[in-house]
């Protein structure tokens, strides 16, 4: 595995920094410690969360399209694809794939997907790469190579980025497929806003346990003394951005202690952990023309709630 895992360093500015800003933010990639991940595969299983379900889906029912499209001998870049089932369905529908490149900031589920991965898959390469996706890294070389480079981004995330970061990252991520290259990427599409509420505010309560595993991850890696009775989970969509926001709020006045400094919180002030930009179909085809990538094609599930774009890389 080439090991580029963020620091507690690394956690410790980031937070300081983020708890300094107007309005005072918490990065949503440190969600991931493994009490994180895996409350996050909790939240892919609960009924309000549509989004795992209807990837799947378009994978089940397109995979042969999806894979022929491809093309043979890929090398395949996996962004935060966690424990890799989704990637593994693609896989299997790839022919003769020549490496698979998983990037995970969770060690410990990298480790494990790839490894089993390797198992089920014996003739394919499998090279992990533990590192924050959103940042610079320099991919491995398989010891053979493949007739194209295919990045494949699952999920949702790049709703994450604000519109400006997003263009700056996939040009990062054209650059990294190279000429011929493409990127097959999940996005979740605009919908009436009560679907999205509810999927971010699930019954069970499962993912406002992962919103507030932030401050516990806080408490335990950067020595933060956040009372997490005293703060609740808040998802709400902002129709005018088009964009789910995850806030953490003050049920009290308090302060909050953080390496050196220390932050003081009104009853009912907020901290933003998360966007999720909802994509129209148009509007995300423009985000990557702006980027350098040329749309191909795009898959849907039945209800049209969730989208694969393909995109290449101009020859």
């Amino acid at each position: 595995m080439l090991d580029l895992q963020p620091t507690t360093s690394d956690f410790l500015r980031d937070a300081i920094a983020g708890l300094s800003s107007s309005p005072r933010t918490l990065p949503c990639k440190y969600f991931y410690d493994e009490r994180g991940a895996a409350l996050f595969r909790q939240i892919c299983e609960v009924p309000e969360y549509y989004i795992t379900r209807a990837e799947t889906e378009i994978l089940a029912t397109d995979g042969e399209e999806i894979a022929a499209l491809l093309g043979p001998r890929c090398e395949i870049v996996g962004l935060g694809t966690g424990g890799g089932r989704k990637t593994r369905a693609l896989l299997a529908q790839l022919a003769e794939p020549v490496a698979y490149m998983p990037v995970d900031v969770d060690k410990e589920s990298l480790a494990t997907s790839a490894t089993q991965l390797s198992t089920a898959m014996p003739t394919l390469e499998v090279l992990p790469i533990c590192a924050d996706f959103l940042e610079e890294f320099t991919l491995p070389e398989p010891s053979r190579k493949g007739d194209r480079i295919v990045v494949y981004f699952p999920g949702s995330t790049v709703g994450n980025l604000e519109p400006e970061p997003a263009c700056h990252f996939l040009e990062r991520i054209a650059k990294m497929a190279g000429r011929g290259g493409a990127l097959l990427i999940g996005v979740d599409l605009q919908k009436p806003p009560e679907i999205i509420e509810r999927a971010y505010n699930d019954a069970a309560g499962v993912t406002a346990e992962f919103n507030l595993n932030l401050l516990v991850r806080a408490n335990r890696e950067l020595g933060a003394d956040f009372e997490v009775a005293n703060w609740a989970h808040r998802a709400v969509y902002n129709a005018l951005e088009g964009r789910i926001e995850m806030h953490l709020i003050s049920a009290a006045r308090q302060t909050v202690r953080l390496g050196t400094e220390q932050f003081g919180f009104e009853e009912g002030e907020n901290i933003i952990t998360e966007y999720s930009y909802k994509h129209s179909r148009n509007g995300f085809i423009a985000l990557a023309r702006s980027a350098g990538f040329e749309f191909r094609r795009l898959w849907t599930d039945r209800q049209e709630l969730f989208g694969l774009f393909y995109l290449i890389v101009p020859d």
